[in-house]
């Protein structure tokens, strides 16, 4: 375990943060346990450090993905095991989530459906689990884990597109997925959390939907503008056709909507070799 690096945003945890330091560590002999205090008014920075973690600390609240994010800069482990500082983690899964990183380069936590927060935020992740499924091509039982392990030179490969907020985990999850790295789901149980969410549903939960967006028309913009364009094409053919049953003419509305369907899939297909000039000359 001397090659991993465990990072832990933090943003006024000083309820937990202390005691699931101590638990990390006696854990593992882990190379290090980074705790980023995001700008907190209350101790958090102070009880991780005294529980034995180096602390780097924001001045000001930068939100959890700047945490990340600086954490994953100052890690010097070959692997990054990233964790919430909220106790909803169990360190003694750490363990099997970095046990997987021989074969893969992201394994992400999955958590039982039975122990995710509320119904509402079940029924939000689900959502969320079946759209990038099928955008990705791939099952995604838990998209939004922040309990994830990762080879650290693929995860700074992408540090420029993770966000500052909380859709740190989803943009990961994605990008690895779409860029041809191996991922794996481990199964875990999550604990109940100390102190409260961080996480608004509503105008978080948009914007995870909106970054999941944003990163698979980075990635496979096709996905999105094929079905668009189809869409639009079957529509206005169909509308085509009966009119012409029973107009005995086409309307302008129809061709419109032809029109706009095949610009939606040019559109989408130079998108999709613009995405694919990404990759070009990275490791295969």
């Amino acid at each position: 375990m001397d090659t991993v690096s465990i990072v832990i945003p933090a943003y006024n945890e000083a309820a937990s943060i202390g005691p699931l330091v101590s638990e990390f560590r006696a854990g593992a002999d882990w190379r290090e346990i980074i705790v980023v205090d995001d700008g907190s008014s209350d101790e958090t920075g102070a009880k991780a450090a005294a529980a034995g973690a180096r602390v780097i600390r924001h001045p000001y609240n930068k939100g959890n993905g700047a945490a990340v994010k600086s954490g994953i800069r100052e890690a010097t482990g070959r692997f990054v095991l990233i964790a919430d500082a909220d106790g909803q983690h169990r360190p003694s899964d750490a363990r099997r989530l970095v046990a997987h990183l021989d074969a893969y380069d992201l394994v992400v936590g999955a958590r039982s459906g039975a122990t995710q927060a509320t119904l509402a935020r079940r029924a939000g992740n689900a959502v969320l689990n079946w759209v990038a499924s099928y955008l990705t091509e791939q099952k995604i039982p838990d998209l939004t884990s922040g309990f994830r392990a990762a080879r650290r030179e693929c995860l700074v490969e992408f540090l420029h597109l993770l966000p500052n907020g909380f859709s740190t985990p989803t943009t990961t999850t994605l990008a690895f997925m779409k860029a041809g790295y191996s991922v794996r789901f481990e199964p875990i149980d999550a604990a109940e959390r100390r102190g409260s969410s961080k996480i608004k549903l509503g105008s978080d939960g948009l914007q995870f939907f909106l970054i999941l967006l944003k990163v698979i028309t980075i990635f496979s913009p096709l996905r999105v503008f094929l079905p668009l364009s189809a869409a639009a094409f079957v529509t206005g053919t169909g509308y085509a056709l009966w009119t012409i049953a029973t107009q005995s003419h086409v309307t302008n509305s129809s061709v419109l909507l032809i029109l706009l369907s095949v610009v939606f899939f040019l559109v989408g297909l130079v998108s999709e070799q613009i995405s694919s000039l990404r990759f070009e000359g990275r490791r295969g």
